[in-house]
C-alpha cells in the first residue's frame, strides 16, 4: 500500500466514489464499533475499501479511563474485526464512558491523578494485549476544568505512552476547543506535544454552543475545519514533521468531492518543508 498522507472518515454513502479515488496518500478511517458485526453489506463495503486503501480503526467504546476494564466480549469482537481488515492503525479516546454496567454516549472527563494514570495504563495494556497490536490514544475535548489534577495533559499522555508503548493521536480541533473553553493557550499546548510519540493527527470542525450564555465551543464534527485549527495544524507539523492526517466529519455530511477539497489541503501541507528540529 502507498504511504498514508491525508485521509477521510469513511461514510457508506460515499462508497462508490471512494472506491474509484486514486489520490496519492489517501486513506480512510472508520468507527470500529459500526463494523463489529458478523457479516452483511456494511462489512463487505469495508472489506472492499480495505483492498484498495490503508484503513484506520478508530474506537469510541473502550472507555480507557474507566475503573472498569474493557469487556472481554468487546475486545474479542474488535480483535476479530482487526484480524479481518488488517488496519494500518487503531485508536481510541482518553476518556471514560462506563460505570456500574452502564455505558454513556459521551467522552467524560476525569481528574488526571496518578491513580487515574495507573488505571488508564492498565486498560491500555489490556487492550493492546488482547488485540496483539499497538493502540493510539486521542486527547479529549474539554468543557469544564475539573479540580484535582496532578498532571497536565501533555505529561499524562507522555507517561501513558512510556508505560504502555502506545502512541498519541493528536486531535488539533480538540486542543483548540479545549483551549477556548478552559482559557489556556492552544499554541502552548500544541508546542508541548512530544513529536516522537505522535502517530496520527485529526482535524475537524466545531460550532458555538446553541446556548449563547455558555460561551462554549462544541466539538461537533459537523462543519469544515476552521482557519485557526488549520493554523495550529501547520504549527504542529512544522515542528514534528508529517504525520497521517484525518479530516473528520460525522454530521451534516457534504458531498465526497467537498470533503476531498479539505483532504487535499492537508495533503499539500504535508508536502511543505519542515523545520530542522522535526
Amino acid at each position: 500500500m502507498t504511504m498514508m498522507t491525508a485521509g477521510l472518515g469513511f461514510k457508506l454513502e460515499h462508497l462508490d466514489e471512494a472506491l474509484t479515488a486514486r489520490d496519492p496518500g489517501l486513506w480512510f478511517e472508520v468507527h470500529a464499533e459500526n463494523y463489529m458485526v458478523d457479516g452483511g453489506p456494511r462489512l463487505r463495503a469495508l472489506q472492499a475499501l480495505a483492498e484498495r486503501f490503508p484503513l484506520s480503526l478508530h474506537g469510541v467504546g473502550l472507555s480507557l479511563a474507566s475503573v472498569e476494564p474493557p469487556p472481554h466480549e468487546h475486545l474479542q469482537r474488535l480483535r476479530q474485526l482487526a484480524d479481518l481488515i488488517g488496519p494500518a492503525a487503531m485508536s481510541d479516546h482518553l476518556a471514560w464512558q462506563r460505570w456500574e454496567g452502564a455505558h454513556h454516549a459521551d467522552f467524560l472527563p476525569f481528574p488526571r491523578t496518578r491513580e487515574a494514570l495507573d488505571i488508564t495504563a492498565g486498560n491500555v495494556a489490556r487492550v493492546q494485549d488482547a488485540l496483539g497490536r499497538p493502540l493510539m490514544v486521542e486527547n479529549p475535548s474539554l468543557y469544564v476544568d475539573l479540580p484535582g489534577h496532578e498532571l497536565d495533559e501533555a505529561d499524562f499522555l507522555a507517561e501513558l505512552t512510556r508505560r504502555t508503548g502506545c502512541g498519541l493521536l493528536v486531535d488539533v480541533n480538540n486542543i483548540f476547543v479545549s483551549a477556548s473553553n478552559l482559557r489556556f493557550s492552544a499554541e502552548a499546548r500544541i508546542d508541548a506535544i512530544p513529536g516522537s510519540l505522535v502517530g496520527e493527527i485529526h482535524l475537524a470542525g466545531h460550532r458555538p454552543d446553541p446556548d449563547p450564555a455558555s460561551g462554549l465551543l462544541i466539538d461537533s464534527h459537523d462543519a469544515p475545519v476552521s482557519d485557526p485549527v488549520w493554523s495550529l495544524y501547520r504549527r504542529l507539523i512544522a515542528r514534528i514533521g508529517a504525520r497521517p492526517t484525518l479530516i473528520e466529519r460525522d454530521d451534516d455530511i457534504p458531498a465526497f468531492a467537498e470533503l476531498m477539497l479539505e483532504r487535499d489541503r492537508a495533503h499539500r501541507l504535508l508536502d511543505e518543508p519542515v523545520s530542522a528540529d522535526a
